[in-house]
């Protein structure tokens, strides 16, 4: 099978460190990102480092979908805490090292139907697959992920 590739394009504008940034497409998206006053910024929007953590959260919840669908169960509702630790000597002071997180740790739990096996495959396949996961995974941070599966909740 020939190997597909799907774009993804942002556009950014802005002044300072205040960004506009709109996603074109068949539906257009726009969102803006700053950040905290320590950084230069005025705390008007998320920062970046925020927007990675949603973006890995909302991954996950996109990834599980898929291979549940596979699996043959049913999720419900998601709930995620992700956390970065960041050491901002690198990125504020110019100190040699890596600017990246040092640390991220992802907490999730989700209502399902699955057993205990195959909760654990449907875990171990979303990471696997997860496009943001392999970003945090591969760039030699700290990644840990506790997830725990709730019983799913009939629909009221």
């Amino acid at each position: 099978m020939a190997k597909q590739i799907v774009p993804f394009v942002v556009h950014g504008t802005g002044t300072g460190v205040a960004q506009n940034i709109s996603v074109p497409g068949d539906v257009s998206h726009t969102f803006e990102s700053d950040t905290l006053p320590p950084f230069g910024g005025a705390d008007s929007a998320p920062s970046p480092l925020s927007y990675t953590l949603g973006a890995l959260t909302g991954c996950n919840q996109i990834s599980a979908q898929l291979v549940a669908k596979e699996l043959g169960v049913t999720l419900g509702e998601f709930t995620f805490a992700a956390t970065g630790d960041f050491d901002p000597s690198v990125f504020v002071g110019g100190a040699e090292g890596n600017a990246n997180f040092d640390a991220v740790r992802v907490e999730a739990s989700v209502q399902t139907d699955a057993d205990e096996a195959t909760f654990a495959t449907l875990v171990s396949e979303l990471e696997r697959r997860c496009p943001v996961t392999q970003l945090f995974k591969r760039s030699s941070l700290d990644y840990t992920s506790t997830w725990t599966a709730l019983p799913l909740e009939a629909a009221s």
